[in-house]
């Protein structure tokens, strides 16, 4: 299973980004499909989470502004990031779980500046 992560960059405070996450080597509609992020010095957290249903799960402190989906026909999930804060500045990480082994992209850099 490889993970390919992109769509970071530098937005301003109140801005918008769309990360995307294709997936080679696994099937996303059939399993979990999650985003993390990770600033130096702290353990990553999970953001959101989109199950084989496309029910969707999100950290208290994004609900409102971040929204995770799922291209079926492209194996590839998306989190579009909107009213962006300082805060969300962090790696953001797309993580799969396939047979009860777990699977990261490479992360791409997030940066909000106020």
């Amino acid at each position: 299973v490889q993970l390919q992560a992109s769509g970071g960059g530098l937005v301003q405070a109140g801005g918008s980004l769309r990360l995307s996450c294709a997936a080679s080597g696994t099937i996303v509609s059939t399993i979990y499909m999650r985003w993390y992020r990770q600033t130096p010095g702290k353990q990553r957290e999970l953001v959101a989470t989109i199950d084989t249903h496309h029910t969707t799960y999100y950290e208290d402190s994004v609900k409102g502004r971040f929204s995770i989906s799922r291209d079926d026909a492209k194996n590839t999930i998306y989190l579009q990031m909107n009213s962006l804060k300082s805060e969300d500045t962090a790696v953001y990480y797309c993580k799969a779980r396939s047979r009860s082994t777990n699977y990261w992209g490479q992360g791409t850099q997030v940066t909000v500046s106020s």
